[in-house]
């Protein structure tokens, strides 16, 4: 705990004396993103064993005996029983690959994007976004602002990820509160995770497509010096044009309502007013100012001794979007008298909005071996953020979000061979928040997190327990507004499974989790001009809690892998933003409510390998989910994923593997009052990849065609679903590389 409390005096320090470490690493990092073009892509998603050298990192992974690929569940044998988990990696992350982590995970049941504009698409697990889904860096979260608000992006690039997990249910407590719905945790090296067993090792990826005129490369290189010390650097660059699309580029409705809105105008005789509204209407094939220009760069070195190691990195990450704008939509502020004295018919035009986005980002990693006692390991892990988020509204600044924070946790892991295993650990996450401009809709503020959590499993037999138990105390105060808000949550699980056989178990989960209400549910007050909005927190919302019950059964049944799970969820005081039908300075006013609660799903996926024999394998796909989330008052939820089926065949000789996959998204008429239905569509998609050399399959070539019949798709989940809809046919092709 001394190791701990020295991260939380240093990472107060740290909050409030960023301006020398932000100019060291802007001139370290800019050096390094001139000798690097593109990303680390290295295979390896297992922790560090007691060896010092590896295989090559693309085929050297840890397997469950069910086939789940296990890499952050230390201390215990089977992390699965009270959390989902699926974890994307080597060519299956390569073949689904995007800038936005939210666009790499929407394959997988259950998870959907919130699709905002190219340039910003965060993850949807099980209908929850934003604070209920933290998206981590290995086990740390991102510290930037994408949980604010959906125009914000993840400042992770999944082209620097070796392997993605996906964690559901409520054993992902132990993450924190955010994770009340789930978490996505990205594995990288950016701190090396092993010695490798090169004399030098170097990943490298290259890829393009045709909707957006993709141009993106990255290569990271591994390089044990000596001593059990091994340095990487890594660096990426990604270059993409405004987004094709289908037929129109607006809804049905939007389009009716601009073309109503045309004829007023023309019978008023504001002649070039209808004609804005006549072009924006019928506006098609291009959606206007949705290119992407994105940069990234790190460093690291680690040590590695007896089984144990520490390791530090430091990086930057840069990215400049687009950000369409509702056609139609006007806004403008008033300066003086000036402004106050326009007339209707006399406003300013809507603007480009772009946002321009740099995180300087250092991290810290330690594992200490205890050795072949009760406790095994000592973990340590933290990260520092210096985060800087500008809006610009044409080639004017408007605003600017500023946000340092650091996040810290220590774990003692017990012996995984011991009746009772798990882990016990300690967490620490501080946060300034800062907005400046003519829409800070968010008061400066500052957030205080300290957790305590246990997750314990046990049983060695056909039935297992798992319990999780964590304690939560946050403080959340703004001195501008002078409030101060503190909340004290204990969250709670516990799981019961029974193995039918060794590869194969069902059982049943049951939950009890609170979080505490973000600053920006509290606070926020304002305009918003990006997802154009004017936004009303509410500084007395409650703690937010659930029940939960899931019950699944997931495995393998001889040539069968199957992953089923149900689950209810009954929430007390549900915070949500929700349209109000007001405007304020010319926006709609989003609020954020507070009412009970209920979510009820499900979701499963069987692959059965039909063909098995030494030269060809043939595969059967069918993966579904359904989700039905209503508010006590009897409304919907807002922006809740419709039911979608999808099915696969996949076909692999060795050297080549193909795979052709229809996607069906039905129409979503539940929603929530002033939310339009969305259209159900259909996508069919194929993809190919082969492996040129066979004494070296770590080389391959991967060639994709999706939305082959160029339909028109809009995701329900999406804020901006009626004028920015899913991308049009699109072909690409990736080579990848690891030597």
């Amino acid at each position: 705990m001394v190791a701990f409390a020295w991260i939380a005096a240093m990472g107060r320090v740290m909050l409030y004396h960023t301006v020398t470490l932000r100019r060291a690493l802007g001139a370290s990092l800019s050096l390094v993103a001139l000798s690097y073009a593109a990303p680390s892509m290295a295979q390896q998603a297992s922790v560090p064993d007691d060896s010092p050298a590896a295989e090559d990192d693309l085929h050297n992974r840890r397997i469950g005996p069910d086939g789940t690929i296990i890499v952050s569940a230390e201390g215990l044998r089977q992390f699965d029983l009270l959390a989902g988990t699926d974890v994307i990696s080597g060519e299956e992350l390569d073949s689904n690959m995007d800038g936005q982590i939210g666009e790499v995970l929407a394959h997988i049941p259950g998870v959907t994007a919130t699709g905002f504009s190219p340039g910003a698409s965060r993850p949807i697990l099980r209908g929850f976004s934003g604070e209920r889904v933290k998206v981590l860096v290995d086990g740390i979260g991102a510290i930037d602002v994408s949980n604010t608000s959906a125009d914000h992006a993840v400042s992770i690039d999944p082209l620097t990820a070796e392997s993605i997990e996906v964690l559901r249910g409520p054993a992902v407590l132990l993450y924190g509160s955010q994770a009340i719905g789930g978490a996505v945790n990205v594995i990288d090296k950016r701190i090396p995770r092993r010695v490798p067993a090169e004399d030098v090792h170097v990943d490298a990826m290259k890829r393009a497509n045709t909707v957006a005129d993709l141009r993106e490369g990255g290569a990271s290189i591994d390089l044990p010096v000596g001593g059990g010390f091994v340095v990487h650097a890594d660096g990426l660059y990604r270059k993409t044009d405004d987004l094709e699309v289908p037929g129109y580029v607006l809804s049905d409705n939007l389009r009716a309502d601009l073309l109503a809105d045309a004829d007023e105008e023309e019978e008023e005789g504001e002649l070039e007013e209808a004609e804005e509204l006549r072009e924006a209407a019928n506006a098609r094939g291009r959606l206007f100012n949705s290119g992407t220009e994105t940069w990234a760069a790190n460093g690291g070195v680690a040590f590695f001794r007896g089984g144990s190691n520490l390791g530090v990195s430091v990086g930057v990450y840069d990215t400049f979007y687009g950000v369409p704008i509702l056609p139609g939509a006007h806004h403008h502020h008033e300066e003086g008298e000036e402004g106050a004295e326009e007339e209707h018919g006399e406003e300013e035009g809507a603007e480009t909005v772009n946002i321009g986005l740099r995180q300087y980002r250092a991290d810290m990693r330690g594992d200490l071996l205890l050795g072949d006692g009760f406790f095994q390991r000592l973990k340590i892990r933290a990260g520092y953020s210096d985060y800087t988020h500008t809006e610009f509204e044409g080639d004017e600044v408007g605003t600017v979000f500023d946000v340092q924070g650091i996040e810290a946790r220590a774990e003692i892991l017990q012996n995984p061979d011991n009746v009772l295993r798990g882990s016990t650990g300690v967490q620490l996450y501080l946060r300034d928040f800062a907005a400046e401009g003519a829409e800070a809709y968010v008061a400066p503020n500052r957030t205080e997190q300290l957790s305590v959590f246990t997750l314990q499993e046990y049983g060695d037999g056909p039935l297992q327990l798992e319990g999780a138990l964590r304690y939560e105390t946050t403080d959340v105060d703004s001195v501008p507004l002078g409030i101060e808000r503190d909340f004290d949550g204990v969250s709670g699980a516990i799981g019961l499974a029974y193995e039918l056989t060794p590869a194969f178990r069902t059982g049943v989960n049951v939950s009890r989790v609170s979080r505490a209400p973000s600053a920006e549910e509290l606070f926020s007050n304002g305009p918003h001009v990006a997802t154009q909005q004017f936004e009303v927190g509410d500084v007395d919302l409650e703690m937010e809690k659930a029940w939960g019950v899931e019950l699944f059964a997931r495995g393998t049944l001889g040539p069968v892998d199957l992953s089923l799970a149900a689950y209810r969820s009954w929430f007390d005081e549900y915070i949500y933003l929700s349209e109000t039908g007001e405007e304020e300075d010319e926006l709609p006013v989003f609020q954020y409510l507070q009412q009970g609660a209920t979510y009820t799903g499900v979701e499963g996926q069987v692959a059965w390998n039909f063909i098995d024999t030494p030269g060809f394998d043939m595969t059967a796909e069918l993966r579904g989910e359904y989700l039905d989330a209503e508010l006590d008052d009897g409304f919907n939820v807002p922006r809740i994923p419709p039911l979608s089926l999808a099915g696969a065949l996949e076909a692999d000789t060795g050297n080549i593997t193909l795979r052709g996959e229809v996607e069906w998204f039905d129409d979503q008429n539940d929603v929530a009052p002033f939310e339009t239905p969305t259209e159900g569509f259909t996508f069919v998609n194929a993809s190919a990849i082969w492996r040129p050399l066979p004494s070296d399959p770590a080389l391959s070539v991967i060639f994709k065609a999706e939305n082959i019949f160029d339909e028109q798709g809009r995701r329900h989940s999406s804020f901006t679903k009626d004028f920015v809809p899913l991308a049009g046919r699109n072909f690409s092709v990736a080579v990848r590389m690891s030597i």
